[in-house]
């Protein structure tokens, strides 16, 4: 008797979510179905169901994917689905986990988008090489939209804001239903038979691909590849992609966007001018600064070399010379006053006049004048020279003289 083999719940679940998630028709697949119970939760995903009389589904979109959505389906639509089909393990049911919705219909429109798009590329319309550059600072922008529409608005508040020295010339035409793609063609042919137009803008808000096909018409395509100038895409929302996208110049995800892209920022425009005029302000003044000292040097080297500072310096050396020989003088002047009041201090000294001063006296014949310097030639009539007057004498008045005498006549007379 064979064993029996027992699995658990989980076990069972997650073996039949395998075989599901390993079958790749069932990892990208469409289902057509009608909608019901449709509801979207707090936490922004979708849940609903798609039926078809016998059998229902039960689908789930994630938060990122419904947010792309522009419009949510509502029970009762007939729509496409397209996902991946797996296990919700708490319920054990599997589901569709979708990542498109579409209406029933659509499907023929991508197609056609498709073929034209795949043509339209072999023919080189979408090369790179054929895309051509935005000027950088556009004076006129050519718009190709409806005069009512609100992406129209939104261009020129962008515009406006951002550089509100371009000017914009609107070509007004439908931009949904059957008849906007001649009046297209024709907005894009008034702007080109102008001559001063830098740039075209082609534009329309979000809407469904219904809404858009309008932009994925040949006529409009080709339109757009044959203009003179360069054009700019913003049709749609990020999402969206039409050939006009493929076609143009450029791609911009909104209108906005391209609005943004064709334009620099006036305010970052005013603070890069500010940033020049400051370095070239300082540069001129650097520059001005160097040929102030060139100058200033030369000036020097100029006044250096002119006969004016040699004949500065010769005067300078005259002034020096009559400095030093004016002190020169001075010192031999002072030497020969101190030389000459030490001699007259000598003289002073040596006078009779200091001698008599000094308590001496000068002795002169009174008959004939003559000095008397020994007492042995002594006349008898005398004049004593005080320092400050002179007496008359007598040598025979005054005793010790007397005596004195007297004896050196003995002595004569013994001799």
């Amino acid at each position: 008797m064979l064993q029996e083999q027992t699995l658990s719940v989980s076990d069972l679940t997650a073996t039949i979510r395998g075989i599901l998630e390993r079958d790749s028709r069932l990892q990208d697949v469409w289902v057509q179905g009608e909608i019901s119970n449709f509801r979207k939760v707090a936490s922004g995903h979708l849940y609903f169901t798609l039926k078809d009389g016998k059998s229902a589904l039960s689908c789930v979109m994630w938060k990122s994917t419904a947010a792309r959505m522009h419009t949510l389906p509502r029970d009762g639509d007939s729509v496409l689905a397209h996902g991946h089909v797996s296990v919700y393990d708490p319920q054990g049911a599997y589901q569709l986990y979708a990542d498109r919705i579409r209406p029933v219909g659509v499907g023929d429109l991508y197609a056609q988008f498709e073929q034209l798009k795949s043509r339209l590329d072999a023919e080189g319309l979408f090369d790179s090489a054929r895309k051509r550059a935005f000027p950088q600072y556009p004076r006129i922008i050519g718009v190709v939209t409806s005069a009512d529409a609100a992406a129209f608005q939104d261009v020129r508040n962008v515009l406006m804001r951002r550089f509100p020295l371009v000017q914009v010339i609107l070509s007004p035409t439908l931009v949904q239903g059957a008849d906007a793609p001649p009046q297209i063609v024709r907005a894009l042919a008034r702007l080109n038979d102008r001559d001063d137009i830098d740039v075209i803008l082609v534009c329309r808000g979000g809407g469904s691909i219904e809404d858009l096909w309008a932009f994925n018409d040949e006529t409009v395509a080709r339109a757009i590849a044959g203009s003179r100038f360069p054009v700019i895409s913003g049709v749609g929302h990020e999402t969206d992609f039409t050939i006009c996208d493929f076609v143009a110049d450029m791609r911009a995800p909104t209108p906005s966007a391209a609005a943004e892209i064709l334009t620099p920022d006036i305010a970052e425009l005013r603070a890069g001018v500010a940033w020049l005029n400051g370095r070239l302000r300082g540069a001129a003044l650097d520059y001005a600064d160097s040929r102030r000292d060139k100058i200033e040097r030369a000036r020097r080297a100029l006044s250096a070399a002119s006969p004016a500072a040699t004949v500065r310096l010769f005067r300078q050396r005259l002034d020096d010379g009559a400095a030093r020989l004016t002190a020169d003088q001075r010192r031999r002047i002072a030497l020969w006053h101190e030389r000459v009041g030490a001699r007259t201090d000598a003289l002073h000294a040596a006078s009779p006049a200091a001698i008599l001063a000094r308590g001496y006296v000068m002795v002169t014949d009174s008959d004939t004048g003559a000095r008397v310097t020994a007492a042995a030639d002594a006349p008898r009539h005398l004049t004593l020279q005080f320092h400050d007057g002179a007496r008359r004498a007598d040598l025979h008045d005054l005793p010790a003289f007397s005596s004195n005498i007297d004896a050196k006549d003995d002595e004569r007379r013994d001799s």
